[in-house]
């Protein structure tokens, strides 16, 4: 998880700012007792501070598609039940262990800029495309890159720094499956849109970029689509596997990566934390620099309060949002 917090601080994925010291003897937290059951919202007393942790007041808690597969048991991790599910959020410092001075992993400060609401927006989102398109893909001035899903969270902040911080450099081809979520593409950067729903994508990008195909391809949806835009890159070109928002799980045809010497790699974004912590605090302090300076802007689809998280998780489920949808705790 990553956190942002007012203050010196943001956690997991999440993003803080320091307020006043202090912390209530319950708090509300929405619970998954049972897997693939709906979530419970229980009050929940609330213990000291260990020397090393950190109490935050969380204001925003962003939902993604993995917290929906951690509830179902069908994420890579599997946390012991009951758990509060949940990658990132924002909020306020309110209290700190006798030991912590500084924070030296998982909990970053928003810079005064930035709002709490965007801030919750940031963390799996913007990290795994600032990860995609920087340090795997090695995104190249000049290259084109075509994004699926691109209406989703992943999708547009790809868009967002395809486009806005790597500049008018990168061409952007955007995919998506209906002619509204690809006139929102458009709208927050995308020079081209394919709606993959009506035709062959490879085909359709072919029409685009000509025969000689995409530099580098993000894709968070599987099956076929993915098998789609790995036919459609170019010499030495690259595509990122983000996840699998349509269910099915693509084997990837090995002669076409010896063909035109093309390469197929993974991003787990979360792994990073453990692998590699350098890189991942790195893409999250790139992210928050990138939109206190105003060059990207988070895309909030929705926001539910707390009592509706169901709702929240079953409106990610049907796909009916675009961008990022967030709980409100405030």
């Amino acid at each position: 998880m990553a956190a942002v917090a007012r203050g010196p601080w943001l956690s997991r994925a999440w993003l803080c700012r320091r307020a006043g010291p202090g912390c209530g003897r319950h708090y509300r937290a929405a619970l998954c007792a049972e897997l693939k059951q709906p979530l419970a919202i229980e009050e929940v007393a609330s213990r000291p501070v260990r020397p090393h942790e950190v109490r935050v007041d969380v204001h925003f808690c962003g939902v993604n598609f993995a917290d929906i597969l951690v509830c179902r048991g069908q994420y890579q991790e599997k946390p012991q039940l009951p758990f509060t599910p949940g990658m990132e959020f924002s909020g306020t410092v309110l209290e700190t262990g006798t030991d912590v001075s500084t924070v030296k992993e998982t909990l970053w400060q928003i810079p005064e800029r930035v709002p709490l609401r965007e801030a919750a927006a940031l963390p799996v989102s913007y990290g795994t495309a600032v990860l995609a398109l920087e340090h795997r893909a090695r995104t190249r001035p000049g290259e084109t890159v075509l994004v699926t899903a691109a209406a989703g969270a992943t999708g547009l902040a790809v868009i967002d720094v395809a486009t806005n911080v790597l500049q008018a450099q990168v061409f952007v081809i955007a995919a998506t499956g209906s002619d509204e979520k690809c006139k929102l593409a458009m709208q927050k950067g995308a020079q081209s849109t394919v709606n993959y729903s009506q035709g062959s994508l490879k085909e359709a990008v072919r029409k685009l970029v000509g025969s000689a195909g995409v530099n580098v391809a993000i894709d968070t949806v599987g099956g076929d689509v993915f098998l789609e835009a790995l036919r459609s890159l170019a010499w030495e070109g690259r595509i990122v596997v983000v996840g699998f928002a349509g269910g099915n799980i693509a084997s990837v045809p090995a002669n076409l990566l010896l063909l035109k010497n093309i390469s197929a790699m993974g991003l787990y974004w979360g792994r990073y934390k453990e692998q590699s912590f350098p890189v991942f605090s790195r893409t999250l302090s790139s992210a928050l620099q990138y939109c206190q300076q105003g060059r990207i802007q988070p895309h909030i689809g929705a926001v539910f309060k707390l009592e509706e998280v169901n709702d929240a998780f079953l409106h990610v489920i049907q796909r009916k949002s675009t961008g990022k949808v967030l709980i409100s705790l405030k």
